[in-house]
């Protein structure tokens, strides 16, 4: 049985087959089994898509071959991205910015904020006071901060190398964090979403952007043929590194998403969490609440 996601399935499973078995009424167990799973998962910190790295053969870290992976195809990383999704992921970066809208905060955090699409949007639907964008490869950070000065954004957001594992700020420090496209690359993923709640303003939000798995037959068949061959084979010719499209694909395989992810958020602290499917369930936006 695979760690993480899978195991939160497996518990689910086992307890709806149990509470059925014992024959107890429905409304006897509202909560009960979401309760058991939340305590039996503080000891399962450990996740598939943790041990997930671009090079198995490389004796450094995953957040050091995540860094330099995304340094080595930084420049093509923009193009890339339009280019694989037709454009989509502008909508779907934007969709996820909106959950925040009626929170209106004036200081975000943009984690794993990469070239800074994100925070450059976020300006723009927003208007907060302040951004902050960290990331671990600082090739990526320099494209984004070339991009903020092009449109005159200095004054509004301000990019910093800076690890998910241990944000240099303070508790409570921001209205609102975003996350897109980069939790699967968290070395450690409860320690990552913990550090992004404990610098999370009471009543602040979290909003993560991240690839799923879509369910749809024939739909399935097509993902998958596309992120086998299509993706790792237009990354190659683009960018010279079929390797970063590839991890991609085997990262979103392992990632416990769906309800698997806000169960995780539930038993970390995080409140009101909630997952919305986008695009036949190919991308999804979760959130939650400190």
């Amino acid at each position: 049985m695979e760690e993480g996601g899978s195991q939160v399935s497996f518990l689910s499973s086992a307890l709806s087959l149990g509470i059925k078995m014992l024959n107890i009424p429905k409304s006897s167990t509202t909560g009960f089994k979401k309760n058991v799973i939340l305590y039996i998962c503080t000891t399962m910190t450990k996740f598939a898509h943790d041990n997930i790295v671009p090079s198995k053969d490389s004796l450094l870290s995953k957040k050091e071959q995540v860094a330099g992976m995304f340094d080595s195809i930084a420049g093509r990383y923009d193009f890339l991205n339009r280019f694989l999704s037709g454009g989509i992921d502008l909508w779907w970066r934007k969709k996820a910015i909106r959950q925040l809208k009626k929170l209106n905060p004036k200081k975000i955090l943009d984690v794993a904020t990469g070239t800074a699409d994100v925070a450059i949007m976020s300006t723009d639907i927003l208007h907060p006071e302040k951004i902050t964008g960290i990331d671990i490869s600082d090739g990526m950070l320099d494209i984004g901060r070339k991009k903020i000065k092009k449109l005159g954004l200095e004054s509004t957001i301000e990019l910093l190398n800076g690890d998910s594992a241990a944000i240099k700020f303070n508790d409570n420090s921001f209205d609102a964090v975003t996350v897109a496209f980069g939790v699967r690359n968290f070395e450690h993923l409860e320690k990552g979403l913990s550090e992004i709640k404990r610098v999370l303003k009471p009543g602040g939000k979290l909003v993560v952007l991240e690839f799923s798995k879509p369910k749809t037959a024939g739909i399935t068949q097509l993902y998958n043929v596309y992120m086998n061959l299509v993706a790792p084979n237009v990354g190659k010719f683009f960018s010279n590194n079929r390797t970063a499209y590839k991890y991609l694909d085997e990262s979103i395989k392992k990632f416990p998403e769906g309800k698997n992810f806000t169960l995780i958020l539930d038993n970390l602290g995080y409140t009101n969490t909630y997952c919305k499917p986008l695009s036949l369930g190919i991308c999804s936006i979760y959130c939650g609440e400190k």
